[in-house]
């Protein structure tokens, strides 16, 4: 790979504090060398799997991947914005449900940005739909959100076994979701035109790297489904498209597109939440989540993770919450996994993928009114969790 110069964003920053702060509760023996082992044990797989899919996911962008899908959405709507709608709140939904929330927000989000001047489309309508689903479309696969992946070895459940277990939350938040996006920032008095100009044709550039790409992530989703350690896959499919940039564009393989500024964040959470639960947060969590007992206890489970994500972020938020939740109380587990993900779309902290569409948002210039934001994402929460926790209770 090409060297480049790293520049620390204020994000990068935030990041690294969390991984310092981690390793001196560890040095001074706040967390015991041994339990912070057993954690970073327990998240190998998880480090190897965002590693891997965030590779993946750049270099798929790079050879035109997500351009060409979404720029072909909008020709074949052909200046219907009913019709685009739909199928850009499909779309989102797919590339995350199958590719991890944080490919939505840090990759088809500039896609999106890059589509609203070419079609003369307000861009403030497309990457709400990014960033909403981005969030409430995580539920249905373990690859779709890394609070899932830490969950899969607590919950005892496969993939497919995931899947058949939160196909039915998955689908109320998407509706949810979409009714939502729909009144807020889609229909004519949000939205501000009848219809838009249909773009001109996306090039697909190098047709080699464009197949292949495609082809690996396909692969990747085909492999998570007959069972294959989610790592694994993920890494066999980064490694396809790495071969194929290193022989056809290896400029484009650069140290940049390894997101060690991540991996340190995820290893510096997993020092300190622990720490922190050794002195007291478990405490807290036990208080916000309560006891078994019946329908209740899940929407109480499932109210504390969208409440302490919003605060913190759904992966904390998720991890503080699973440690005072029996392993075989699986219903409130998963209620917990759907207010962590579903409910973190108030604050623009709340999970990862936010403060990175965030940081796209302020780069292309495109205004956000956070007031509207958060009163909007506030009902969503409540109503999407709602929804969903419903709907996981009636299919259980």
């Amino acid at each position: 790979m090409t060297c480049v110069k790293w520049r620390l964003t204020v994000l990068d920053g935030v990041r690294l504090g969390v991984f310092v702060v981690g390793l001196a509760c560890v040095a001074t023996g706040l967390l015991p060398l041994a339990e912070a082992t057993g954690d970073l044990r327990r998240i190998g797989p998880l480090l190897l799997f965002l590693a891997a899919v965030i590779v993946l996911a750049e270099l798929t962008k790079e050879a035109n991947v997500f351009d060409v899908l979404a720029g072909r959405l909008a020709i074949i709507e052909r200046g219907n914005y009913l019709a685009l709608f739909i199928l850009c709140v499909a779309f989102a939904s797919s590339i995350t449900i199958f590719l991890n929330l944080d490919t939505t927000a840090v990759l088809l989000t500039p896609v999106m940005l890059a589509l609203a001047p070419r079609a003369r489309i307000a861009p403030l309508p497309l990457v709400m739909t990014t960033i909403w689903l981005a969030n409430t479309a995580s539920l249905l696969l373990p690859v779709s959100n890394l609070t899932n992946l830490l969950a899969m070895g607590r919950v005892g459940l496969s993939t497919s076994g995931f899947a058949a277990r939160m196909w039915a939350p998955q689908a109320a938040a998407i509706a949810v979701t979409t009714l939502f996006l729909w009144i807020f920032f889609w229909r004519r008095g949000q939205r501000g035109e009848d219809r838009y100009d249909p773009p001109p044709q996306p090039s697909m550039g190098d047709p080699v790297l464009f197949t292949i790409a495609g082809t690996a992530c396909a692969l990747f989703v085909v492999a998570i489904f007959a069972g294959v350690q989610i790592g694994v896959a993920a890494a066999v499919a980064a490694v396809l498209v790495v071969a194929a940039f290193a022989w056809r564009d290896r400029p484009k393989l650069t140290w940049a597109l390894f997101p060690w500024q991540l991996l340190a964040f995820v290893i510096g959470l997993f020092l300190v939440v622990p720490t922190l639960s050794r002195y007291g947060l478990d405490h807290l969590m036990r208080a916000l989540v309560g006891g078994p007992g019946g329908a209740g206890a899940n929407y109480r489970a499932a109210a504390a993770g969208a409440g302490l994500s919003n605060v913190v972020n759904n992966l904390p938020a998720y991890y503080a919450g699973e440690r005072v939740i029996p392993p075989a109380d699986r219903d409130r587990l998963l209620s917990l996994i759907i207010g962590a993900n579903a409910g973190s779309v108030v604050t623009p902290w709340a999970s990862l993928a936010t403060l990175l569409w965030f940081e796209w948002c302020r780069r292309r210039g495109v205004r956000v009114p956070l007031v509207k934001f958060l009163l909007t994402g506030a009902g969503l929460a409540v109503a999407g969790v709602a929804a969903a926790v419903t709907a996981l209770l009636l299919t259980a």
